[in-house]
């Protein structure tokens, strides 16, 4: 046939999309008239290309790409185009372009009939693949679509399994631990209590107990799967087992969890998989003290940066592979069919063109939904940053002068219109997004702290000096301000204190202040409410510590140290 089918289909397909007419009547002529030329010699080995592929599948990912397209493209064989396709889908999915692979499966779907008994294992995999994609993009109720389908038609034991504990974790991914811990056990029974595949289910399993309950001791179950693991030299396998016993010791055993972190991320460069890299690396940001942290957070956006450049490559160099494979073709078509060079000239070039078409609008629109998300996404965190700054500055700021009003016996009028009309300031510059006025800081934090006196409680202040506050920067200090005034506001509120003391003391380029009473504290600060928690992500962000300390005997305590940039 001397015109390409998949570029007259890639043809159709685009003149539906533009909704003309005119040209699918066009395509289906010319592909009447291709039907009628004598079918091309069929190359005397059809496997060559998915043989060459598959021994390139470890060593070049884009070469065994090629190679499978090719053999996808140049074959009768309805399972070698299915098995090609699964092939690439896999390549795919390892470079994280989920939304290819879904594209190259339905591909392979499209070769297969589920009315074939030779067919059905073929089916399975397919689906199983593409319930796997959609649990990739988080899309975990579609994804049970699929692997319901990927059970119905899988014959083999191992892949029912698999599938099962693929259903297992979308269900766990859901929450939905009772139907989780139901396809875990079916899975367990149909595995060998010593394989890779039962190591794998036994994980999953464990680890869902755990989340369904928190009491549940998931240890035995893990240590037994990565023993299992380590036995089979399953290296994907024993990084999974570090990375789920570093999250079940992160709460309750902090080293035992860094220990695991650590081993998960040594033998993850041999798996060439950079999500699992960023997960040792976060585990270990959050577990490590702050200097370590601070190294694996640089290497974390080294290897993020990396891996967004690698699949942002890889998916442009796919789609630059599978056009090279189509010109190729069309190339030798032509070259066999010398005679009628002129005759069919035009009608490449058309076709060709339109799968460049079908290529630009594939990309325009998912460059489209790319903007789009990253518009909501903008239009999100402007409207979190602008809750914060309300929360913070302005309600805080209120309740401040309500305390004054309430408590204080003689309140000068004068004052509490200034104090007012600072409110009012705050509101607008919120409103305008301009940054605050500068003034004598150590009046402004003594202003702010008298407006919580009352006769109940009696509030000391030591440090607050000019000399302390001109090493501060203005950024700093406008922090610090929303930190006091968010923490006087939690003491009046809550504390039940009649004593505090804040203390403010330099030392070297570091500044620590500390804050204590005599109330009742906190059962547990890290269920603290907005507030508190606006406090520490805010003494973060300036690279600083926040303590909590809640005793009986000597009441609350919150400790924060804070390195400096000198003015």
């Amino acid at each position: 046939m001397s015109l390409p089918y998949f570029l007259v289909i890639n043809c159709i397909l685009v003149a539906i999309t533009l909704k003309k007419l005119s040209l699918i009547w066009l395509f289906l002529l010319l592909l009447l008239a291709a039907c009628h030329d004598k079918a091309a010699k069929q190359p005397v080995d059809q496997w060559a290309d998915y043989r060459k592929a598959y021994s390139l599948l470890s060593k070049n990912d884009d070469s065994a790409f090629y190679y499978f397209n090719r053999a996808a493209t140049n074959t009768n064989d309805k399972q070698q185009i299915a098995s090609a396709y699964q092939s690439m889908a896999f390549i795919q999915t390892n470079a994280g372009d989920n939304y290819g692979a879904q594209e190259s499966l339905t591909l392979s779907l499209k070769a297969l009939d589920e009315h074939k008994a030779g067919d059905r294992d073929y089916l399975a995999r397919d689906y199983n693949g593409l319930g796997m994609s959609y649990s990739s993009l988080d899309e975990y109720e579609q994804a049970l679509i699929y692997y319901r389908l990927a059970f119905h038609f899988a014959n083999d034991s191992t892949l029912k399994a698999n599938v099962l504990n693929n259903e297992g974790n979308a269900y766990k991914d859901l929450k939905n631990y009772p139907a989780a811990l139901t396809s875990f056990a079916a899975a367990i029974r149909l595995t060998n209590d010593h394989s890779v595949t039962y190591a794998r289910v036994l994980t999953n399993q464990a680890i869902a107990r755990w989340l369904a309950d928190q009491h549940y001791n998931a240890a035995p179950d893990l240590l037994r799967s990565l023993a299992i693991r380590l036995e089979k030299k399953d290296v994907a396998g024993e990084n999974s087992s570090y990375a789920h016993l570093a999250q079940y010791y992160m709460t309750s055993q902090p080293d035992s969890a860094i220990r695991y972190a650590q081993k998960m991320l040594s033998v993850v460069g041999k798996l060439r998989n950079g999500d699992d890299q960023l997960d040792a690396l976060g585990k270990l940001i959050l577990l490590t003290p702050t200097g370590e942290a601070k190294s694996y957070f640089k290497r974390y956006q080294q290897v993020e940066d990396s891996i967004e450049t690698k699949r942002n490559a890889a998916k442009n160099q796919f789609a630059v592979i599978r056009y090279n494979v189509a010109k190729e073709k069309a190339e030798n078509l032509l070259l066999q069919r010398k005679s009628t060079e002129r005759r069919y000239q035009l009608l490449v070039v058309l076709s060709l063109a339109a799968l460049v078409v079908a290529v630009t609008i594939w990309w325009y629109r998912r460059r489209r939904q790319r903007l789009q998300q990253e518009a909501e996404k903008e239009i999100r965190e402007s409207r979190l940053q602008l809750s914060q700054k309300v929360h913070d500055q302005v309600a805080n700021g209120i309740y401040s002068i309500m305390s004054e009003v309430e408590h204080s016996q003689e309140l000068d009028k004068t004052t509490l219109i200034d104090k007012l009309d600072s409110v009012y300031e705050v509101s607008r510059n919120i409103a305008h997004d301009e940054p605050g006025a500068d003034d004598d800081f150590t009046k402004r934090i003594n202003s702010l702290l008298n407006a919580f006196k009352r006769p109940a409680i009696r509030l000391a202040v030591s440090g607050n000096e000019p000399e302390l506050w001109q090493l501060v920067s203005k950024d700093v200090k406008q922090q610090l301000e929303l930190v006091l005034q968010e923490l006087m506001v939690n003491m009046s509120k809550h504390s039940q204190a009649t004593l505090a003391h804040i203390s403010f003391v330099m030392e070297q380029d570091y500044l620590k202040i500390e804050c204590r009473d005599n109330g009742v504290g906190m059962t547990n600060p890290d269920k603290s409410g907005k507030g508190l928690k606006n406090t520490v992500s805010r003494i973060k962000r300036l690279n600083g510590s926040v303590t909590f300390e809640t005793q009986a005997a000597t009441g609350f305590g919150i400790f924060i140290h804070l390195p400096l940039a000198l003015s």
